[in-house]
């Protein structure tokens, strides 16, 4: 019984120690087959996080997004939301449009991914440096 015990710790030892290095828990061939099922479903949903490095890459996907105002949105982190389909932390953030469109929107993250800047935007917003989201996605 502890061996089971110490073989899921191990295993979640090494996944936390993952996530603490800025790297998802799945990489290689079974990230890339994540990503593409994750993309059927819109980006920044809980099915489909928008994948950055680190909290400062959050904040700075976060700060490139455009409301229709071609205003910066105002955003707060919620909290963490359960595992991403990446197996890793989620966290979600509040995206406010004042005076504008999407007025309000949770947009769910997954931090763990090194060296990846999303170019897209989320559907509804633009995006500086980026690929406007549209009706086609």
């Amino acid at each position: 019984m502890l061996g089971g015990c110490a073989t899921g710790s191990a295993s979640q030892s090494d996944r936390l120690a993952a996530m603490m290095a800025g790297e998802s828990a799945v990489s290689g061939a079974a990230l890339d087959a994540a990503v593409q099922d994750a993309s059927a479903q819109p980006l920044g949903s809980m099915a489909n996080p928008v994948r950055a490095e680190m909290p400062r890459g959050q904040r700075a996907y976060l700060s490139r997004l455009r409301c229709a105002d071609l205003k910066a949105p105002e955003f707060s982190r919620l909290g963490s939301f359960g595992n991403s389909p990446y197996g890793n932390i989620m966290d979600g953030y509040e995206v406010v449009c004042s005076g504008s469109e999407p007025a309000e929107r949770t947009i769910y993250m997954d931090m763990y991914h090194r060296g990846h800047v999303e170019q897209d935007a989320v559907e509804g917003y633009g995006i500086v440096g980026g690929r406007e989201s549209g009706p086609e996605g």
